[in-house]
């Protein structure tokens, strides 16, 4: 039994192009769980509300505006990552501004939700891919 895990709470977006392709990025070298493919996101600040931290990290990661409203709740997964637990609270978005541009160094592409069974993943995306199959495919 874990003692006093510490709960880790991260926004991430499946963006979605017209032709169904969602974006992943790959966690450079030098960074937990390195040359893994992820949702573009990360880690809420303070008082922070869900969708406008995904709306900050989607414009520091990837150089694109989203509007907090343009963020739809899809689904979310938790994983046990050493001391803490993540819980992954993941959004669709369909609509943005700009051309995502990888800021942080990291490798960007886009997938189609069969590609993505084959993708070396964090444990907490991996999930995902699934519930998102059948959001999107509804």
């Amino acid at each position: 039994m874990k003692k006093n895990p510490t709960l880790l709470l991260v926004v991430a977006a499946a963006l979605v192009r017209d032709d169904g392709h969602i974006l992943l990025q790959k966690r450079p070298e030098g960074r937990e769980m390195a040359g893994l493919w992820e949702f573009p996101g990360g880690k809420l600040e303070a008082g922070e509300q869900p969708e406008a931290a995904l709306a900050r990290e989607l414009a520091e990661e990837l150089a694109i505006v989203a509007e907090p409203a343009d963020l739809v709740p899809a689904c979310f997964a938790s994983a046990s990552i050493g001391e803490r637990d993540l819980l992954l609270l993941l959004y669709v978005c369909r609509a943005w501004a700009g051309l995502p541009e990888p800021l942080e160094g990291q490798e960007l592409g886009w997938f189609g939700l069969d590609q993505m069974h084959s993708l070396p993943m964090p444990p907490a995306d991996l999930p995902l891919i699934a519930l998102l199959e059948k959001i999107l495919q509804d």
